[in-house]
């Protein structure tokens, strides 16, 4: 089983993932796994609460894999080493935690995913750099020119992609507030040359069928 979800901004929205409220979770395995759509928020500052939430997600049945947003601790999240994880490069963060990296393809159960995280906050105005807003929470040239070799590698066609923010279109569809960023523009981009059948992404904090192709996901948990 794989299941996607949205931001768990650890540890404000994570309960999302507790056993009352996705019992789901009782028949599943470590084999089985939950992605979260970025702003994952559980590689932060290293203190006591991270910790016991890290260790209460080692402990479910579950793996749990993680695109980045953009509310994360970058120089934090880049010292986990990275390892090979079906068939792309991971952080490892703990046991059964793992962290999808930019432009990357995996394949989990027979399925392929391209995951591209990041985005831009629009609330990085009343954040203090180094801090609770690192310049990392947007793709640099090397990274997005990894996504396009390993998706040339494919030949430009996957089973789901999976980012944080969603291409410019949908944005403008769904979130006319937020800045049109470079990273949309580049999922702009890859909306028009790569064949997938779905497409889901975290950020904007909400639950939504934009159209037969690209879910917004917040709260729920979508079986795929």
């Amino acid at each position: 089983m794989i299941y996607v979800t949205g931001d768990t901004h650890i540890p404000i929205d994570v309960q999302k993932l507790s056993t009352k409220l996705f019992s789901e979770q009782k028949s599943m395995t470590k084999n089985d796994y939950v992605i979260i759509c970025g702003d994952f928020g559980g590689v932060w500052d290293g203190g006591k609460e991270e910790k016991y939430w890290l260790k209460w997600l080692k402990n479910k049945n579950f793996t749990t894999l993680f695109i980045d947003g953009n509310h994360e601790n970058f120089p934090m999240l880049m010292s986990f080493p990275t390892v090979d994880f079906a068939g792309g490069r991971a952080h490892r963060v703990d046991d059964g935690i793992y962290h999808l990296m930019r432009g990357e393809v995996y394949t989990l159960e027979g399925k392929t995913f391209f995951t591209m995280g990041g985005g831009e906050s629009h609330d990085k105005a009343a954040r203090t750099e180094g801090k609770n807003w690192w310049r990392e929470e947007m793709p640099d040239s090397a990274e997005y020119m990894r996504a396009e070799e390993n998706l040339k590698k494919c030949n430009f066609s996957v089973d789901y992609i999976i980012t944080h923010s969603a291409p410019e279109d949908i944005q403008r569809k769904i979130a006319p507030d937020y800045k049109v960023c470079e990273l949309c523009k580049f999922l702009q981009g890859i909306e028009r040359k790569v064949a997938y059948k779905h497409w889901y992404f975290g950020h904007y904090h909400m639950d939504m069928a934009c159209d037969d192709k690209h879910t917004a996901v917040f709260n729920e948990r979508i079986l795929i």
